[in-house]
């Protein structure tokens, strides 16, 4: 897969080569996308959800009242749950929601996710994502000349500090180094910008997973 390289100014950066068995997968699988995604939300679950069980709760412990005789059911706390400023049964309690996910569904995610974006035309590679100054209303005139509204924009190993600063006010648009590529992030934007320096990191990264 062939595709036209882009500067930040518009101009034109030539042309690069990308890997068919990243960038062009003909068949989506969004099932293996919905796990990705899924594993990506309940592992960065805080879990810090909590209730008070009987033993927690500020209630005297003693015996409400006699038990037999009252007509009544036979009850010994009032901590239960059945009454008001008691316990609460089988509530949440402190607990992680991470579940493993194999590496190699993973890549393969990763993979369907790059793809998806390539065969829906808002893949878009640029020459580099650096600047001479940290000025939001610069960069916002240069995204808004080649189309850019709602992006995920990949850097190479590291972010060019002028850009982040630059882009960190605009809305829609998240910057990450090529380490940070993730599926959820990939598919919660519209459009996806990669650098050149992106591209190859990704190329290894697959590369690496693949012979592992």
């Amino acid at each position: 897969m062939k595709l036209d390289v882009i500067k930040l100014d518009g101009a034109s950066g030539g042309s690069i080569e990308l890997p068919d068995d990243i960038f062009g997968i003909d068949e989506i699988r969004g099932d293996i996308l919905q796990r990705c995604v899924t594993w990506q939300l309940a592992k960065r679950r805080a879990g810090t959800h909590k209730v008070q069980v009987r033993n927690e709760v500020s209630r005297t412990g003693k015996k409400m009242y006699k038990q037999k005789g009252t007509g009544g059911a036979r009850h010994g706390s009032r901590r239960a749950a059945q009454f008001v400023g008691g316990a609460r049964a089988h509530g949440p309690v402190v607990r992680s929601h991470a579940f493993d996910l194999p590496k190699k569904v993973r890549a393969l995610a990763l993979r369907h996710a790059l793809s998806s974006k390539a065969k829906s035309g808002s893949l878009v590679i640029v020459d580099n994502v650096v600047l001479a100054d940290p000025k939001t209303a610069g960069l916002r005139a240069q995204l808004g000349k080649i189309g850019l509204t709602n992006a995920l924009v990949i850097a190479g190993v590291e972010v060019d500090g002028n850009f982040k600063l630059a882009a960190r006010n605009i809305p829609n648009l998240d910057v990450l180094p090529s380490a940070g590529l993730n599926v959820y992030d990939v598919l919660r934007r519209h459009t996806l910008v990669l650098t050149r320096d992106a591209v190859e990191a990704i190329q290894a990264r697959l590369a690496q997973k693949e012979a592992a």
